[in-house]
């Protein structure tokens, strides 16, 4: 999924997430301009995925 892509579908994607993953809050899944990879991190962080695991599960939403 291309960050375009992303951008289009990000609410459906962050609802998903914060069902999947509970202890994400909406300032974790902030996504602005540039910031897409610090977001993942933020993620990560809390998941304990690897960025790539997490772009792939994202494209599945």
């Amino acid at each position: 999924m291309t960050n375009e892509e992303l951008k289009g579908k990000w609410n459906q994607v962050k609802g998903n997430l914060k069902q999947d993953y509970g202890q994400l809050t909406d300032d974790d899944l902030t996504y602005s301009e540039g910031k897409f990879d610090e977001m993942l991190g933020r993620i990560q962080e809390k998941t304990g995925k690897t960025k790539e695991q997490l772009r792939a599960e994202i494209s599945e939403y």
